[in-house]
């Protein structure tokens, strides 16, 4: 099994690079609001990104050429923005990385617009976060990865809804992503299991729906992807560093 650890100029360059993304995301997502465009929200993405001094990671992936994915309603993560204008109460999922000093940071979250309530929704999104936050709470040196799989479809099926499968977490660092892939549910693969070593960095997210494992490509583009059968999607995603004394949470 090869070491996926990081070394500490590494994590010290990271640590940095997710300071700044979630510098832009604490911008980013308070102004969003009906009206706008996923082309629009993209654009003033790219313009904090640079405010920031970092660049956006998603446009070193070949073939993307925005600095966001904007997933609306029954859209899931990897969505190219588009000209879709978002209505009050549309649910948005926002993902973005950011780049500095050749290294990588990868953050997404998931809002419902103009803050309309909306009981449905709103537990729908609160069992993501939930299962975001149980997940990062458990992982530590030593441990399995598929406590990552095991914690995430406990949550999300323990709240009536489904983790999309083909989606999943991933290694991070020079490339965006990186092994070794971190699936959201248990799997039954075979193979000598990796065990999480100090200074392992991760993007962890929970990718779901809220009635369907399964997605497909409607649009023409090589990226957008739906929920199968049109039900909600949403995500949350942070990048973490694993230490012998807990979790540091670069974004």
């Amino acid at each position: 099994m090869p070491s996926y650890a990081k070394k500490p100029a590494e994590i010290d360059i990271m640590r940095e690079c997710g300071k700044r993304l979630r510098a832009v995301t604490d911008q980013l997502i308070p102004s969003i609001t009906s009206g706008q465009t996923a082309l629009s929200i993209d654009a003033h993405a790219t313009t904090l990104l640079r405010e920031a001094g970092i660049e956006g990671s998603f446009k070193t992936v070949d073939g993307y050429r925005w600095n966001t994915c904007i997933a609306i309603n029954e859209q899931a993560v990897h969505t190219i923005p588009s000209s879709r204008i978002l209505k009050p109460g549309d649910v948005v999922t926002v993902d973005i990385g950011g780049l500095y000093q050749g290294y990588h940071t990868d953050w997404a979250t998931t809002i419902i617009v103009d803050h309309v309530a909306d009981p449905r929704k709103e537990a729908f999104l609160a069992a993501g976060k939930k299962a975001l936050e149980e997940t990062i709470a458990i992982l530590r040196v030593g441990a399995p990865l598929s406590i990552v799989g095991q914690t995430m479809e406990r949550c999300i099926h323990g709240a009536g809804y489904q983790v999309l499968r083909d989606l999943t977490g991933h290694g991070i660092g020079k490339n965006l992503h990186e092994d070794p892939y971190i699936p959201n549910f248990v799997s039954h693969k075979k193979g000598k299991e990796y065990l999480i070593e100090p200074d392992f960095v991760a993007a962890i997210e929970i990718i779901y729906s809220e009635s369907t494992t399964d997605i497909i490509q409607k649009n023409p583009d090589k990226w957008s992807l739906d929920t199968a059968d049109g039900s909600l999607a949403a995500c949350f995603e942070h990048t973490v560093h694993i230490t012998p004394n807990g979790v540091d949470i670069f974004t």
